[in-house]
């Protein structure tokens, strides 16, 4: 999905929710980007095999922006044997990003195949009626009383991005 749709949201809300039903569960949620940089950096410590572990180890692995993986080939190599030894062991991973695997550009066929390998969800931009309902729970969370046609008026505003339309309601 693309930005401001609660791909992040979504990925916490896994997590938090396997730790709640299974608090002894290894749940590490990782941005792409805190991957990679943490990956360079074992690199350059000659501590790629702990590095590996740390991720291994892990009942579920939530990643954020795989998109960000594209061209990056030793990243690349080194999350497809993390992502093998995961899924060999019956373990879970949860992907974001903004395109669906296929479209990702610089990703080897062989990791889009095994993005592919499970559900693959394309988050949409919310239809008005959502948007009115996300106005309305985020003013109760504010204290602010928000009718039904402000909210309509806010949600019509034009923007399929929830953090924009949150946004406006701050501001107004």
């Amino acid at each position: 999905g693309g930005t401001g749709l609660g791909k992040t949201h979504l990925l916490h809300c896994i997590g938090n929710e396997v730790l709640r039903k299974n608090p002894e569960r290894r749940v590490r949620y990782e941005t792409s980007d805190r991957f990679i940089t943490e990956f360079i950096s074992s690199i350059k410590q000659d501590k790629i095999h702990s590095f590996r572990q740390k991720y291994e180890k892990l009942d579920l692995l939530l990643l954020d922006d795989i998109q960000f993986f594209s061209n990056k080939e030793q990243t690349q190599e080194i999350f497809f044997h993390i992502f093998n030894a995961l899924h060999e062991k019956q373990k879970h991973i949860v992907m974001s990003s903004d395109m669906v695997p296929q479209k990702i550009d610089g990703l080897p066929e062989r990791i889009k195949s095994r993005l592919n390998w499970g559900l693959v969800v394309d988050i949409q931009a919310p239809a008005l009626e959502t948007k009115m309902a996300i106005l309305q729970k985020k003013s109760e969370s504010l204290g602010i009383a928000l009718d039904t046609d402000t909210a309509e008026l806010i949600a019509s505003a034009g923007t399929s991005n929830v953090r924009e339309l949150e946004g406006l309601l701050t501001r107004i």
